[in-house]
C-alpha cells in the first residue's frame, strides 16, 4: 500500500489529459499527488524501444537547433519544481529540450506516438513554468513545439494566456487539496492507469460496466 507524501506533489504529465478531457478520473492524479511507493499494475510497455526512438528523435532536434546557433539544454538539465505560495503544492516536470538564443527561447517535447491535444498542453505548462522555475530565464520569451516523427506543431508564446493559467491553477489546487476527488472507473480509464486494485478497489477491466455497443433499436 502507498505511503503518504509529506507535501502534495504533482508531475506535469498527470495534468495534461485531464485539462483537455482525454481522461476524466481526477482521483488517480489526486492519489498520486498525495501518495508514493504505491502498488502498481505490471508494466507491459516496451520502454526500451520507446527510449531508443525517443533518443534518436531528440538528437535530431538538438542538432538542428544547434546548427541555428541555439544553446540547447536536454532533459535532466531542465528538471524543475515550482511551489504555490498559498497552498504549498509542488508542481514538477522535465521538458525534453530547452533552446536559448538571446532573449528568445524554444521548449520542445519529442513524441514518438500519435498526436494528441495533451501533448500540446504539456509543452504549454512547461512554457509557463520554466521562466518561473529558472531565474536565468525570467526575461526570456518562450515559444513551444511538439515534434513528432512525421510532423511538428508550433505553439506561440501567446497561448499562455489568462484562461490557460486559470484552468491550470484550478486543476492543480483540486489535485493538491486534501479532499479525495471523484473516481470515474471504466475499461478505458483504468486500462491506462498504473494504480493497482489494492489501492483502488473500484478499478475495472470493463466486466459488468454499462455497455451501449451494437444495440439494435427501431426509430
Amino acid at each position: 500500500m502507498g505511503t503518504p507524501r509529506t507535501e502534495p506533489y504533482i508531475w506535469t504529465t498527470w495534468l495534461t489529459k485531464l485539462l483537455v478531457g482525454e481522461e476524466s478520473c481526477e482521483w488517480g492524479a489526486w492519489f498520486k499527488a498525495h501518495s508514493q511507493s504505491y502498488d502498481k499494475v505490471p508494466d507491459t510497455f516496451d520502454r526500451t524501444k520507446w527510449q531508443i526512438e525517443h533518443t534518436a528523435l531528440l538528437r535530431d532536434i538538438r542538432e538542428k537547433l544547434e546548427s541555428e546557433s541555439y544553446v540547447v539544454f536536454l532533459e535532466r538539465q531542465n528538471n524543475f519544481r515550482v511551489r504555490s505560495r498559498q497552498s504549498g503544492i509542488v508542481l514538477g516536470g522535465q521538458p525534453d529540450l530547452i533552446a536559448i538564443k538571446g532573449n528568445s527561447g524554444l521548449i520542445c517535447d519529442a513524441k514518438t506516438g500519435q498526436a494528441r491535444a495533451s501533448d500540446h498542453v504539456q509543452v504549454m505548462i512547461y512554457m509557463w513554468a520554466i521562466p518561473l522555475a529558472f531565474r536565468q530565464y525570467s526575461a526570456v520569451t518562450f515559444d513551444g513545439k511538439v515534434v513528432y516523427q512525421d510532423q511538428q506543431v508550433p505553439i506561440p508564446s501567446s497561448a499562455i494566456n489568462e484562461s490557460f493559467i486559470s484552468n491550470l491553477a484550478k486543476l492543480v489546487q483540486r489535485l493538491g487539496g486534501s479532499k479525495p476527488l471523484q473516481k470515474v472507473p471504466s475499461a478505458i480509464e483504468c486500462g491506462f492507469c498504473q494504480i493497482a486494485s489494492t489501492e483502488c478497489p473500484e478499478r475495472t477491466s470493463g466486466q459488468g460496466e454499462q455497455q451501449a455497443k451494437d444495440s439494435i433499436i427501431d426509430f
